[in-house]
């Protein structure tokens, strides 16, 4: 599968963007995704994912409350609504899919996207 993330910008802090992660070249809903994030100098980080069928969520402390992650698998897509952005949530933001059978809670992904830049002025 391919995956594809877009909607990065630059948006002032208090702001909010969502991230969109199309997949192609099989149907998306027989993968868990996830959205991890790297920020310069930092490792990286898994700040939401959501199960095959979208009935479980995870979020990391730092986004809990105010990142959403949801899919539509009708669509292929997979989403991140992030609201009261915070200068420190810039980074490059990448989408990721695991088989359904894998471990939901694993850090472990079997495809990626490439990322998309998230800045966050004060």
């Amino acid at each position: 599968v391919q995956l594809q993330a877009s909607g990065g910008g630059l948006v002032q802090a208090g702001g909010s963007l969502r991230l969109s992660c199309a997949a192609s070249g099989r149907t998306l809903s027989t993968f868990h995704m996830g959205w991890f994030r790297q920020a310069p100098g930092k490792g990286r980080e898994r700040v939401a994912a959501i199960t095959w069928s979208g009935d479980s969520t995870s979020y990391a402390h730092s986004a809990e409350g105010r990142f959403t992650i949801s899919r539509d698998n009708t669509e292929n897509t997979a989403y991140l609504q992030m609201n009261s952005l915070k200068p420190e949530d810039t980074a490059d933001y990448y989408c990721a899919a695991k088989y359904y059978t894998g471990n939901f809670n694993s850090l472990d992904y079997d495809y990626w996207g490439q990322g998309t830049e998230v800045t966050v002025s004060s």
